[in-house]
């Protein structure tokens, strides 16, 4: 019996001994893959990335896919070309890059990080910025550069926090990256990493939007704060939490990747397509916009894979240029003054027939007569308007014609409306112009009269609830019951609701909120506004979208996913109680993933997202009415999936950032390989990124396959 047992044993322990070293199949591979195991001194590595890049192609190229939980990867469909391929995962540092061609099986041996501190060089932004300490709640409110050096018109932990995030320092690009983390030894010699931080915040074109920024936090104790978190990062202090590898559909992933750019442009967004109609323009040309960066905006065929660039035009010689910014020398570009551009493209968007019209500045901002008073407009006459920053161009691809605009309402965000006008809704941005304005395509294309096709309206709360646009108070006024109520405010992400037109936007500052807006049959004096705030723990709205359910998805300062939903509110819309508070039930919060940051006595996380957009017509394979974050901390987009999140991260280069994304189907009979997201990197410092100086902003196709080695 004993002698039975023994040997059964024996056998039982070379089953197990033969399963462990039993070698793992390998995939397929088709003669344009390359595929393979990803192992190391642990076993199989699951959940960890393998890059492939070549620079044959006209543009320089990669494609990123993730293992599956034995190890195993396959990279589909890859251009024909000579490919550097190598591993990289949280928790390891990166694999030796191997010489590949399509068609080959190719195991790569995985690295172990031989330190806690090698493998958090891989972590995202968020994990090393959540190490900032905030003031604590019991220092607000702020009491000046004489006390505790916090802004004395901060009155919460709240308001700061919504500074040093979303609506401050993580507006243009994410503080926490290799590059912010650290003091440039090219910046110079200091006293202290406060005088060094003083004289950083000074560098390049963007000192005034920094410096401003500082100033709103409160310089004493910002400059201090910002000196102590790398000053304790100098020191070896690592971020407290780690991210997980990619889990579950997250392995389904695939990236591609082009360079569409010169290494001193940033962009500020991408389109591909119509985004009431993710069909048009399959397989084609996609747009970005360069904002102050450059007035030549970038085109992609990722077909041929051939980045180009078209000049965008001014009317005026006399634009102003942000050449002309102040500025101090920079570590990276010394004395250079990077960016000239005169006409400021902040964001495009295509129509049903692929033309693709951008915000875009196309004069100085003094607006023509028929703008202002007096003017014998049907929108002047009722609220004239003195000054525009930027207006509208449209670009059409076939003919190479560019047609500018001038509006005298200012632009930023721009949506078209499912109407029979093709009505192009445009946000303002900041939050001081108190007006949304908005161009009549159909009556524009059919006479050419850019003044008789646009218009624009005051935001009215129809503050004594008749249900129509009244006389109404000023907003420094006391409020009358018997009179409606004009709100200084301005929309920052804009998008029209598919079921009755109306238009919602987001509205920039602390708390912040959202806002409705119902033109009635004649906009410039029928138009009705009605506000929502977000209730605490939320604040800080920053660009929104709308699904086809009427429902608007924003992200909030405070590190949350929102929502809100005008059929939950049980008390009047409308009314003197109607002021932005009287609708907490129609709000859902949900926090972003990642870490808080320290000292935030808050429920969200240290992310600092720019903006939401909304998947109506499932073009990535995650369902539709999917709303989309930029995980401007996480180097990722962030989509909420039945209130739980996929955390689609870009693993390289290290740094991603984007601020829009879009949809696109090719090929509806094509399965996943005919759809994708599409994203742009949009910091404003590409520089910043792995791989410094040089590096470009990219074009990424984000693809959602069945399963890792789908092909």
């Amino acid at each position: 019996m004993r002698l039975a047992m023994f040997i059964a044993t024996l056998a039982l322990l070379a089953t197990v001994m033969t399963f462990h070293e039993a070698p793992v199949a390998q995939p397929q591979v088709a003669p344009t893959d390359i595929g393979g195991v990803v192992s190391s001194v642990n076993g199989a590595e699951a959940g960890v990335w393998v890059i492939a890049e070549t620079n044959d192609l006209p543009t320089k190229f990669a494609k990123i896919v993730v293992t599956d939980d034995r190890g195993r990867y396959l990279i589909p469909e890859l251009p024909k070309a000579r490919y550097t391929v190598w591993a990289r995962g949280y928790g390891l540092v990166d694999s030796h890059k191997v010489p590949a061609t399509p068609g080959t099986a190719l195991n790569l041996q995985a690295r172990v990080a031989p330190s806690a501190a090698a493998a958090a060089e891989y972590y995202p932004a968020i994990y090393w910025y959540s190490m900032l300490r905030a003031p604590l709640p019991a220092e607000f409110p702020g009491t000046g550069p004489d006390g505790n050096g916090i802004n004395p018109a901060l009155k919460s932990q709240d308001q700061w926090l919504d500074i040093a995030k979303t609506n401050g320092c993580y507006g243009c690009h994410a503080l926490g990256n290799k590059a912010m983390r650290a003091i440039p030894k090219e910046l110079g010699d200091f006293k202290s990493s406060e005088d060094a931080w003083q004289r950083r915040i000074q560098s390049g074109q963007a000192l005034t939007q920094m410096a401003t920024a500082l100033g709103r936090m409160g310089d004493k104790r910002a400059l201090k704060m910002f000196a102590d978190w790398t000053d304790r990062i100098a020191a070896g202090e690592l971020p407290a939490s780690k991210p997980t590898r990619p889990q579950g559909v997250e392995r389904n992933v695939v990236l591609t990747m082009w360079d569409w750019a010169g290494p001193k442009d940033y962009l500020h967004d991408v389109v591909s397509t119509d985004k009431r109609d993710p069909r048009v323009n399959p397989h084609g040309l996609l747009f970005g916009a360069t904002e102050e960066s450059t007035d030549l905006f970038p085109v992609l065929d990722p077909v041929s894979h051939k980045a180009s660039q078209v000049k965008m035009l001014v009317r005026d010689p006399a634009t102003p240029s942000s050449k002309n910014a102040p500025m101090l020398p920079s570590p990276f570009w010394g004395e250079e003054r990077i960016w000239d551009s005169q006409t400021s493209m902040h964001n495009p968007m295509l129509d049903e027939k692929g033309r693709v019209w951008f915000t875009s500045r196309v004069r100085p901002p003094a607006n023509p007569d028929f703008c202002k008073k007096g003017s014998d407009h049907p929108s002047a006459k009722l609220f004239p308007v003195e000054s525009a920053n930027r207006h509208l161009s449209m670009y059409d691809p076939k003919s190479g014609r560019i047609t500018l605009i001038s509006t005298c309402f200012p632009t930023h965000h721009l949506v078209f409306a499912e109407d029979a006008n093709h009505t192009l809704w445009t946000s303002a941005g900041g939050p001081g112009s108190g007006v949304i304005g908005w161009l009549n395509r159909k009556m524009f294309e059919e006479t050419g009269d850019e003044v008789k096709s646009q218009g624009w309206t005051a935001l009215i709360l129809d503050t004594n609830g008749n249900g129509k646009r009244d006389d109404y108070v000023e907003p420094n006024q006391p409020v009358d019951p018997t009179k409606d109520t004009r709100v200084v405010a301005a929309f920052y992400g804009v998008g029209v609701n598919p079921n009755d037109g109306t238009v919602w936007g987001s509205v920039l500052g602390f708390p912040g909120y959202v806002i409705r807006l119902n033109p009635g049959m004649n906009p410039p004096e029928t138009a009705l506004t009605e506000v929502y705030e977000p209730p605490l723990p939320g604040y800080g709205p920053r660009g929104m979208d709308i699904d086809r359910n009427g429902v608007v998805w924003t992200p909030l300062s405070s590190g949350h996913m929102a929502s809100f939903d005008r059929k939950k509110c049980k008390g009047p819309l409308n009314g003197p109680n109607a002021t932005g508070k009287h609708c907490p039930e129609g709000w859902t919060l949900y926090p972003f993933p990642g870490p808080k940051m320290a000292n935030d006595a808050g429920t969200g996380s240290a992310e600092a997202s720019y903006y939401t957009w909304v998947d109506q017509f499932d073009t990535f394979g995650l369902g539709k009415n999917v709303p989309i974050a930029t995980g401007n901390a996480n180097e990722s987009l962030l989509a909420l999936v039945n209130s739980q999140w996929v955390n689609l991260r870009v693993p390289y280069p290290l740094g991603f950032y984007t601020k829009w994304m879009d949809g696109r189907i090719d090929d509806p009979n094509a399965g996943w390989k005919g759809k994708g997201l599409w994203a742009t990197v949009s910091t404003r410092a590409p520089f910043h990124m792995e791989g410094g100086k040089g590096t470009t902003s990219k074009v990424i196709h984000f693809q959602l396959r069945p399963d890792p080695l789908a092909r």
